[in-house]
């Protein structure tokens, strides 16, 4: 299942080339060219020298995780984290560097911490990694400082149709890039697949300098919160009811035209959809809106639970109807059917 074999490969901002990898190996047969930026960008083009409607298509490679800063006397590791709340990093099993070197993200023990301390979360500054050595010598001869930190997060299948793993953001858009890749569109498409959009949307602004495209679909994973002691009000998205389409968010504000095109692509194809009921949060499609004189950019993402975790969640017929509408509004788009 590619949607493993993605989520498995291990891609911390500015250390994406496994997935890249994976990535280049799928789309080679079905576009004329590809190249990587100085950056790390991987850019494929399809149909290049087709005239009509040019739609450009992004997914960032990155995950959230964490980067080795210090070694101390005894082998511990400091870190900086990427994204990632540090509530959640206590007893997490880590794989360090290309080598995938095994840690565990400890801390000193509750019967050990003072008051204040067992009352609030603990930041990063109280959590180590540990690798089972004694010395900062044997330390060193299995990592070293700038050494990326993924997390050790198996794929499951589980439950009603659900996926539990890591980097399901944005794995999940690089996966309907690739499929969108190997069918037929009637124009030019360009596949931009960015990284370190979680370090600051680096990517996508090296990107948007080099694509002039008339259209972007930027391609996300983003908050599902469908979980227990969660208002209704505050239900961002709901497993199950479809890929997510975005009116606005910290960055960016969708054009209201654009929002109705993709609903309407998706009720002509009974494809179920809702809106991102927030604000928060920020995505590529910043760079993309303000680019060439300024581009049409749609955000389309598929509700994930526990996003920017070693553990997120996705409903298997979320990501399948999000692959479908991906590839119909591309159809509807190109054949001028839409805007």
């Amino acid at each position: 299942m590619l949607i493993k074999k993605l989520t498995d490969a291990n891609g911390l901002p500015g250390h994406e080339g496994e997935v890249r990898e994976i990535i280049k190996a799928e789309i080679k047969d079905y576009v004329d060219e590809m190249y990587t930026d100085r950056l790390g960008n991987l850019i494929a083009v399809k149909n290049k020298n087709k005239e009509g409607r040019h739609i450009a298509l992004s997914a960032h490679m990155d995950e959230v995780g964490i980067c080795v800063t210090y070694i101390d006397s005894s082998g511990y590791l400091k870190f900086h984290s990427w994204g990632v709340d540090p509530r959640v990093l206590p007893a997490k099993i880590v794989k360090i560097g290309k080598n995938r070197v095994t840690g565990v993200i400890g801390t000193k023990a509750i019967h050990l911490q003072e008051p204040d301390e067992r009352n609030k979360a603990l930041g990063v500054d109280k959590l180590y990694i540990d690798l089972g050595v004694e010395s900062k010598e044997e330390a060193e001869k299995l990592v070293s400082i700038g050494d990326y930190v993924a997390f050790d997060s198996e794929f499951v299948e589980f439950g009603d149709n659900k996926i539990k793993a890591k980097a399901l953001d944005d794995r999940t858009g690089c996966l309907a890039i690739i499929e969108a890749l190997k069918s037929d569109y009637p124009g030019k498409v360009t596949a931009c697949f960015v990284v370190q959009e979680e370090v600051g949307l680096r990517g996508s602004k090296v990107a948007a300098m080099q694509v002039n495209a008339d259209i972007y679909l930027n391609l996300e994973g983003t908050i599902s919160a469908d979980t227990m002691g969660i208002k209704d009000h505050q239900n961002v998205n709901i497993h199950g009811n479809g890929p997510s389409i975005s009116m606005l968010d910290r960055t960016s504000v969708y054009l209201k035209k654009y929002i109705d095109a993709m609903v309407e692509v998706a009720e002509k194809n009974n494809i179920p959809c809702q809106f991102r009921r927030s604000a928060m949060g920020g995505t590529d499609a910043a760079a993309y809106h303000v680019a060439h004189g300024g581009t049409p950019v749609i955000g389309l993402a598929v509700p994930c639970r526990y996003i920017h975790s070693p553990v997120s969640v996705v409903d298997k017929r979320d990501l399948e109807h999000y692959i479908n509408l991906v590839q119909k509004f591309m159809f509807a788009y190109g054949n001028g059917e839409v805007l």
